[in-house]
């Protein structure tokens, strides 16, 4: 259950800012889409993170964010298959995937504790936004039940991997 929360409660980060939602809410498809490009998202940041850290906390973290969305992308795909649900691709997810290039390359130039730094306060926003996209947009635009009650346990976990990342980020000013 909490690997399944953790994908949906991804698909947050890009609900702030897609014109998709400035029409009402993305709908459930478009919601699976954003949660499996949001995960994705998050591994290759994390990726990103174990080629150029060195520090023990921001590995573990990386490490961790790998492992729970690797195995929340092969379940959210379950479930989206589960729910006969077809991914649509939408402008929210196309935004994410082109603000994530950006926020790669910018920390791509960065080494040692620098890069530590920005990844860790990059990751702090991210949750930061996905749980008040959970909260204000995806929660109440979903309408399948089983959908709605993942994003609300998502919310509790991602609140979880905010404090985590708060605690990384400030340990490493």
């Amino acid at each position: 259950m909490k690997s399944y929360a953790l994908m949906i409660a991804a698909a947050a980060f890009a609900g702030l800012s897609a014109p998709a939602l400035a029409q009402g809410g993305p709908t459930d498809p478009q919601i699976a889409h954003i949660a499996y490009t949001a995960g994705t998202i998050d591994i290759e940041a994390a990726r990103q993170a174990l080629t150029h850290t060195k520090s023990k906390a921001v590995r573990d973290f990386a490490q961790e964010m790998v492992r729970d969305h690797t195995a929340v992308n092969k379940q959210a795909l379950a479930l989206v298959k589960k729910l006969h649900v077809t991914p649509q691709a939408n402008p929210t997810s196309a935004s994410l995937t082109k603000d994530a290039a950006a926020t790669r390359a910018r920390l791509d130039k960065l080494h040692g504790a620098a890069f530590d730094r920005a990844y860790a306060q990059n990751e702090v926003k991210y949750h930061q936004t996905v749980n008040g996209a959970l909260e204000k947009t995806l929660i109440p635009s979903a309408h399948n039940g089983e959908l709605k009650s993942l994003l609300q346990t998502g919310l509790t976990l991602f609140r979880e991997h905010q404090m985590h990342a708060e605690h990384l980020a400030s340990s490493l000013k």
